[in-house]
């Protein structure tokens, strides 16, 4: 072998080895990449696994919490049908009080009827006793005189020098 060969077998052995070099620099520069890649997305994977994860937990606590308001709604309407059953059973036994009531009020409004015409009547039996008392007063009235007259006849009678003698006094 010359010597132009064994360089020229050299040169191709260097381009050779600089290119096998290169190849290697950039399968490593893949592969770094590639590594880091995929770390990230691992890493990624992991957080996107956490938050599946906490959005499950978050929905099983919402149903729970549903499941929980619903059973309170079905309290709340149990009560509001029991409510409207009481407020229906109070507004029957108030309807009922209120005819009682009005039929006591028409029973009052007989009586009352009853005391005006019972007054109307006093009213006039009042009239015919003022009327007596009027009458009453008068013949006392008369009797009064009629009493002064016989005190002047018992005087008289005993008395009798007052009608043997009229003139003496």
């Amino acid at each position: 072998m010359t010597t132009t060969e064994n360089n020229s077998n050299t040169k191709r052995s260097f381009l050779a080895n600089l290119l096998i070099f290169i190849v290697l620099i950039g399968a490593g520069g893949g592969f770094f990449f590639m590594g880091k890649f995929m770390y990230n997305m691992g890493n990624d994977m992991a957080n996107m696994t956490k938050s599946v994860i906490q959005m499950t937990n978050d929905v099983h606590s919402m149903a729970t919490d549903m499941n929980g308001m619903s059973k309170n709604m079905m309290t709340m309407a149990k009560s509001m049908v029991d409510g409207q059953q009481k407020m229906g059973d109070d507004f029957a036994q108030v309807a009922g009080d209120m005819r009682v009531m009005v039929g006591s009020m028409k029973n009052m409004s007989k009586d009352m009827n009853g005391l005006g015409h019972n007054i109307g009547t006093m009213n006039i039996n009042m009239a015919e006793m003022n009327q007596s008392m009027g009458r009453m007063s008068h013949d006392m009235a008369t009797m009064n005189n009629s009493m002064g007259g016989m005190r002047y006849d018992i005087n008289k009678f005993t008395k009798p020098e007052n009608i043997m003698m009229p003139f003496m006094r």
